[in-house]
């Protein structure tokens, strides 16, 4: 059941116009606690007033907004991308249309369509994964590939680090072999940082790196994100040329 609280004297506080969330049959402590954290989220309202699929679109959205990363005609690949608020950014932001789609997501979650979009379902993880994308971006290199994956947590904060740190590898292994030069790899990370010879590598590739945390992340979650920026290319790296931004 969900109710609001009401102040006394007859007027209403920012606190107590919140909505709580009464403990229900069958309902869980932190189920009802997620609830009430969703049902009083601000981006949650705005992502539904706005047309998106998740808060998590203005994540991007705002780093974005902050770094710049999409341009009119970019071919982009969204990695993890459900539900797809990732993706419905990235098609507006780039003009991609359902005629000449520049975006393509892949996740193992069903999605429903989304314009201008080519939506992959299947795990990343698994061997013939990148093949399918580079043969649904019909020969063309990407601008931006961005990954907002995430293994389910284990509760085991050693055990969870490995696990995102792998997700992280073979997302830049795929972003090195389909980037066009100057550009740009984004990837999920969690408290703890980057590994220190992942990030070493991302160095040598790309221009400039860094972390960066946006207003829409919550300040109790312990995400991140790596922005690495200005592709190199594989070959051409110039020593000493890196610069790290933490």
């Amino acid at each position: 059941m969900v109710d609001k609280a009401l102040g006394t004297g007859g007027r209403k506080s920012d606190k107590d116009l919140k909505i709580r969330v009464k403990s229900g049959k069958g309902r869980t402590v932190s189920s009802t606690k997620w609830l009430q954290r969703q049902l009083n989220d601000p981006y949650v309202a705005r992502a539904r007033a706005e047309g998106y699929r998740s808060r998590a679109a203005f994540k991007i959205k705002e780093m974005d907004e902050k770094y710049k990363f999409f341009r009119k005609g970019m071919h982009i690949v969204d990695l993890g991308a459900a539900p797809g608020g990732w993706s419905q950014v990235a098609a507006k932001a780039t003009g991609s249309t359902d005629a000449k789609p520049l975006v393509v997501g892949i996740d193992y979650l069903e999605m429903d369509p989304i314009p201008g979009v080519i939506l992959l379902k299947k795990d990343f993880t698994e061997e013939d994964a990148p093949a399918m994308l580079i043969e649904a971006m019909g020969g063309h290199k990407a601008d931006v590939v961005m990954s907002d994956m995430a293994w389910p947590t284990t509760g085991h904060r050693g055990t969870d680090h490995i696990r995102i740190i792998h997700l992280i590898e073979i997302a830049a292994a795929f972003a090195l072999d389909v980037l066009a030069p100057n550009g740009v790899f984004i990837a999920k990370v969690f408290q703890g940082g980057t590994e220190h010879e992942l990030l070493h590598m991302l160095k040598r590739h790309f221009k400039t790196t860094m972390h960066a945390k946006p207003p829409s992340s919550r300040s109790d979650s312990a995400e991140a994100y790596l922005i690495a920026r200005g592709f190199k290319g594989s070959n051409d790296t110039v020593p000493g040329e890196e610069e790290y931004d933490r």
